[in-house]
């Protein structure tokens, strides 16, 4: 038996994970890890490379062990990884500095180019389908003005799942749907524009070469990682985009949600798509050629989850532990006969989707009452379950209205999507069938897949994840229920906008805001 590799790498965690050239998840080896402030750097979130790269390499000898399997019974990898998050390279290929995807560091220089160079966001959203929000050019100018001595060493630019590829082949390339995200490449030519970078004041001679997903590298060259020189190394791509592969997500005018750390809402769109004039959301390369993503993005969702249960379920933890199920399938348990609405609790943590001006309110429950049978922990647990819905719903209504499309199906992955009541929860909340794979860690699924193609185990991704996608669950929406979430969804979007203001005057502190705003 062949057996192929998926290293993937989140905004919370890394993990790899072993497949057999079936599709079937042998073994997985995770371990959270976290990107943390820098001392008088604001909003910043840093990348440690050196201390994440033992994580990683934990996490490949990890699954090898599981599975009993050594580093030579791996024949081809690849890597997948939270977009935007980039890495920059000295002449000699090490790592200078990096960043995880939200780092939103550099405001002074968003506000700049928005206010000195009239229309340029505009004009690079046009042709990239990316802001400045989490873009890398304002970044990058960042780092030029308040690090010059680090800037005038840099010679490449590449992302995290790039740098996991560097590390274990030597080899510093990017792919059209993570490179994508930096903003500073073309939908329709999916490879970089240097120009941009040159518009703006910036080396413009800094981008490696551009690789379609499933493209050979080389092979492993880094004996720390346990894995054999013979195991061939091959290009992946964003998690979302390779994502919507393992979920069989390959025509145009499909849908997924993928619930993990965030949360996406995706629909495939043919390259050539211009993106909304209104800048409203966010248009990316797949990793099939000659499709884009419409996509929308639900902050923190799995990221408030974890928060939650660490905060509020240490009982839990332990009864959870006992009974040897996960937390949350324990907190679904509990949580089932909390009615439609959760007692009237609304969450506050993620806007809905607003890409060209983005920021959130203050993390908060409203709406608590003193009456402990129904105001708990469970229908809080309840509560945020809905919001997750309830802001993708919101997404795909402003994708729907931007591509003319009507959605009556929907793929899920993601962790979020191992929840019964969450799955059950996102077809009454959206109105549509919602369909789940068997193997819900769709991204993994999605790069080993493009580690197979590398060595021609598969003919291609769309041929692969039609012979590998096997569906496990259904959920049809209960149309009663739904009406109530369009009743509920209406009043937390009047709530939303009354804790924005809050923000706007300064009496909370917004849980995330783009450089600039």
């Amino acid at each position: 038996m062949k057996y192929l590799m998926a290293i993937d790498a989140g905004t919370g965690s890394v993990r790899a994970v072993v497949f057999d050239t079936l599709g079937n998840q042998i073994s997985v080896g995770q371990r959270e890890w976290t990107h943390l402030e820098e001392k008088d750097i604001p909003n910043s979130m840093s990348f440690d490379c050196e201390t994440n790269w033992a994580l990683v390499c934990e996490c490949i000898k990890e699954s090898l062990h599981v599975a009993n399997l050594k580093g030579e019974d791996i024949v081809a990898l690849s890597a997948t990884s939270m977009r935007e998050g980039i890495v920059l390279y000295d002449e000699f290929g090490l790592e200078l500095w990096a960043v995880a995807n939200v780092d939103a560091r550099a405001d002074k220089e968003v506000r700049y180019l928005k206010d000195n160079v009239k229309g340029i966001e505009e004009e690079f959203y046009e042709l990239s389908g990316q802001t400045f929000a989490l873009g890398a050019l304002p970044r990058i100018l960042w780092l030029k003005n308040n690090k010059p001595e680090v800037y005038e060493n840099v010679a490449k630019i590449a992302m995290i799942g790039d740098w996991i590829l560097a590390r274990l082949s030597g080899v510093i390339a990017t792919d059209p749907s993570n490179g994508g995200t930096t903003g500073i490449f073309s939908l329709k030519n999916r490879d970089w524009v240097p120009l941009m970078a040159k518009k703006i004041g910036i080396k413009d001679d800094i981008f490696p070469h551009t690789l379609e997903v499933g493209t050979l590298m080389g092979s492993v060259t880094c004996k720390e990682s346990g894995l054999s020189e013979n195991t061939k190394v091959v290009m992946g791509g964003g998690d979302v985009q390779l994502g919507s592969a393992g979920l069989g997500v390959v025509e145009e005018g499909q849908v997924a949600i993928l619930g993990g750390s965030f949360w996406q809402q995706v629909v495939n769109i043919a390259s050539e798509t211009l993106p909304p004039k209104n800048m409203g959301i966010r248009v990316n390369p797949h990793v099939i050629d000659g499709l884009s993503q419409a996509e929308g993005i639900t902050f923190f969702s799995g990221l408030v989850m974890r928060w939650f249960r660490d905060a509020f379920c240490d009982l839990e933890k332990l009864e959870a532990k006992k009974r040897n199920i996960d937390v949350y399938t324990l907190l679904e348990e509990k949580a089932k006969d909390v009615p439609v609405g959760a007692y009237g609790i609304i969450p506050i943590f993620s806007d809905s989707m607003k890409y060209g001006k983005w920021y959130h309110a203050s993390p908060s429950f409203l709406n608590f009452s003193l009456d402990s049978s129904t105001c708990n922990k469970y229908s809080m647990f309840k509560s945020l379950q809905e919001n997750a819905c309830i802001v993708s719903a919101i997404n795909l209504k402003k994708i729907e209205e931007f591509t003319n499309m009507k959605f009556g199906e929907i793929v899920f992955a993601g962790g979020a999507s191992k929840g019964e009541l969450w799955s059950q929860t996102l077809s009454d909340v959206t109105g549509c069938v919602i369909r789940i794979p068997k193997v819900t860690e769709a991204t993994a699924l999605g790069a080993s897949m493009a580690a197979g193609v590398g060595v021609g185990i598969y003919k291609d991704l769309k041929t692969a994840a039609k012979e590998l996608v096997v569906w496990n669950k259904t959920y049809e929406p209960n149309m009663k229920n739904h009406k109530l979430y369009n009743e509920i969804q209406l009043n937390w979007q009047k709530a939303y906008e009354i804790q924005l203001k809050l923000v706007d005057e300064n009496i909370t502190q917004s849980m995330w805001k783009a450089p600039g705003l």
